[in-house]
Order: structure tokens, then sequence, then C-alpha cells
């Protein structure tokens, strides 16, 4: 005779199969950046939650990094809850991070003393869970070290962000190293956007996808993040448009 109904016990033993596997069923949730062109190079259409993501620098700011962390401060500001952030240099300014949408109200700083007193806020911050975002900055990370953070990550489904900054721009090398990412940004400072009058434009981004699982790189140039941390495409030079195309997602 066919088998009416599943077996409980072999049902059971499957669950528990899978949650030692780390394949816990879970809802595939990823933020979106709200741009189309952009989230059609990131598998799921946006970052996926439940993983980790590593930015840096690029050219003159490899070091400070200071686009990186604005560009990761508006991915925050999208997500819903407190946002954690660990780092060892005491150098974040907080009003640049509420001008692209991440208000202190939302964000619990965490300062150590040492790098792996970072990583390992890092890592204890990823497991808690119920957190809109947790942001570490780092100088290196190990590929065992990613491993661990993105198990972490993995475990509560929080969307982990990982900024680089080194000491001197020799070290800016140590980005080439293989980790446990499941995607990697250079984000580097252009010129600004033009006005048609004299004035200060809205500051321009490249923001370069040098790595993603299951999909392929590419270069987006980008209006910086707004006040709710969208950001928007340039079109391509030469195309005759004068428009760009906003960020409709608001997290």
């Amino acid at each position: 005779m066919a088998q009416t109904g599943a077996n409980p016990i072999i049902s059971d033993l499957r669950d528990r199969i899978q949650h030692l596997e780390g394949a816990v069923a879970r809802p595939n949730t990823v933020l979106p950046f709200g741009v189309a062109d952009i989230d059609a190079h990131v598998p799921g259409g946006g970052l996926a939650y439940g993983a980790l993501h590593e930015f840096a620098g690029g050219g003159a700011g490899a070091v400070d990094g200071a686009a990186a962390a604005l560009f990761v401060a508006g991915v925050a500001a999208r997500t819903k809850g407190k946002v954690v952030w660990c780092l060892a240099r005491p150098d974040l300014f907080a009003p640049a991070l509420a001008q692209v949408g991440l208000h202190p109200d939302r964000v619990i700083y965490v300062e150590a003393m040492k790098e792996e007193f970072v990583l390992e806020s890092l890592e204890e911050a990823l497991r808690f869970g119920g957190l809109g975002a947790v942001v570490g900055e780092v100088v290196r990370l190990p590929m065992t070290i990613s491993r661990r953070l993105q198990l972490a990550a993995e475990g509560s489904g929080t969307i982990g962000l990982v900024i680089r900054r080194w000491r001197r721009q020799t070290e800016a090398g140590d980005f080439g190293h293989p980790t446990a990412a499941a995607t990697r940004w250079r984000i580097s400072v252009l010129p600004s956007e033009q006005l048609p009058v004299p004035g200060i434009g809205r500051a321009r981004w490249l923001a370069e996808l040098i790595r993603v699982k299951a999909g392929e790189s590419a270069d987006f140039e980008i209006g910086a993040c707004d006040a709710q941390g969208r950001i928007s495409l340039f079109p391509d030079a030469g195309n005759g448009s004068d428009q760009t195309r906003r960020s409709v997602h608001t997290g």
C-alpha cells in the first residue's frame, strides 16, 4: 500500500540533520539596493541576510576607508533594528553616519583596545541575533576567522558588514587574499556630480563588486547615500542622459 503520511520520526531526523549541516530552512531574505542594475548582479537581488559582506576603500581612500564606511552605514540604515558597530580606532564621525540615515539612537558602539577584541565582539554580536546589522572595522580578515563570522551570521540570520581599514597604503594588498564573505566591495571617491550652476554637487563613488558567490563582478558609478541610506546609479557616459536612476528601496 502507498504511504499516506510522513513518518514523524523520519521527519524529525531530517530536521536534526539539516540543523547539524547548517541548512535550517529559513526565508531567503535579502536587502536590495533598490537599483535594478546593481541588484541584478547580486544573487537574490540584494545583500543576503545571514551572511558576511566585506568592504574596503579604494584609491587614496584605501587607508581611511571613509567612503566605504559611509556606504556601509547606508546599508545598515536600511535595515530594521539596532546596529552594533565594532571598532578599535575612535575616529568614527557619528554626524556623518546620521547624514546617510544611520541615526545615533540606533547604533551601539563597541570600542576595543585591540583588533582581536573587535573580531571577538563582531562574532559575539552576530551570534546574538535580533539586530538590524553588525559592523566591524578590521585590518586583517584571515580565512579561518571569516568562516567563523560567516557561520555566526548564518546561525542568527543577521547581516554582517566588515570594513577593511589599513594603517598604511602598502597593507591594502591584503584585500586580495580570499575570505568567506558572500560579497566583496571596493568603494572609491569620484569627482562630485556637476551642477548646472556653480555649487557643491552630490558626492559620487565608484562601487566595485569584486567578488560575489554565484555571480559576476561589476563596476558601478553611483551617487553617495542620501539621508535614507539610498544610492543612485549614474548613467553610462555618452548616452546623452543627464538623469540618474535613484534607489526606491527605503528599508
